[in-house]
């Protein structure tokens, strides 16, 4: 069974993030330049909310904003919901399918400690798979 610190543990705890008086177009450029989906936004280490390429589909690109002149926090979702490291694999795609999130922050502690992705999620899936797949190979083999 596969939980959220292996990921992160293989992955990293970068956590990318701004503040919510940052301008969209701030967070646009962090999430190109990192090649991610997501940024977190807090204050100081207080997690205050989520910014994504789906917020800005829908809260600025359609609704004609402009991203030089929105702060962040006019468009962020507020209710993020998080995990800890000791939830399973399972879970989090649960959560995600339920939700119809993408990206799971990861608190220990009240402490912010990463971020996962379906992503990550998908890739420890299809790992586990093939391990178990190489298991049963060699045990019919033998």
């Amino acid at each position: 069974m596969a939980f959220v610190r292996d990921i992160l543990d293989a992955k990293g705890r970068d956590i990318h993030r701004v503040g919510p008086e940052d301008m969209v177009l701030a967070a646009l450029r962090l999430m190109a330049e990192r090649d991610i989906g997501a940024v977190l936004v807090t204050e100081g280490d207080r997690l205050v909310g989520i910014f994504t390429e789906r917020l800005y589909a829908r809260e600025v690109f359609l609704k004609g904003r402009a991203s030089p002149g929105t702060r962040v926090s006019e468009v962020m979702e507020r209710d993020v919901i998080t995990v800890s490291p000791d939830e399973t694999v399972d879970l989090c795609m649960a959560l995600m399918t339920e939700h119809r999130i993408r990206h799971l922050p990861v608190m220990a502690g009240g402490r912010l400690v990463g971020m996962i992705s379906i992503g990550d999620l998908m890739k420890r899936i299809i790992e586990d798979r093939e391990f178990d797949i190489g298991q049963l190979v060699d045990y019919v083999a033998r």
